[in-house]
């Protein structure tokens, strides 16, 4: 296995039994498409590595490739049954950036106009004065 060897006998990402709300909507060779019901993100899920990958830089070319493949399919699957106006697409890496668990995975979270918080990203959120960080003056692009 790629990456680092980690114990993964209790990701819930490898042993998807271990939360057994979480259902297999798509997959394929690489891949797997989870969602969990949601009250208020419907439709949102997350696309897994099959593989026990850390974070994200630890993808191979390879799985690249698969997880753009099956976020298309995602994507289409989507629009068909909830058709949304727009869509977030991220990853959270390391504790700082907002990884919670340690399997790499990419949040795929439709988003639709009527929503209260319509048109808000992550950016709005973390480009706030009060997370400036101390002591850090401006820095221009190095």
């Amino acid at each position: 296995m790629e990456g680092k060897m980690t114990d993964n006998s209790k990701c819930v990402l490898c042993h998807p039994e271990l939360m057994p709300e979480q259902k297999i909507i798509l997959s394929n060779e690489k891949c797997i498409f989870y969602q969990i019901p949601q009250s208020i993100l419907i439709g949102s899920g997350i696309i897994v590595p099959r593989a026990h990958k850390e974070n994200v830089f630890e993808l191979s070319q390879d799985e690249w490739n698969y997880t753009f493949s099956i976020l298309n399919e995602v994507k289409e699957l989507l629009d068909k049954k909830h058709k949304p106006d727009g869509y977030n697409i991220f990853w959270n890496t390391g504790k700082s950036g907002g990884q919670h668990l340690m399997h790499a995975h990419l949040h795929v979270v439709p988003r639709f106009l009527d929503e209260p918080l319509s048109s808000k990203d992550l950016l709005s959120f973390i480009r706030k004065e009060e997370n400036r960080r101390a002591n850090i003056e401006r820095i221009e692009h190095e």
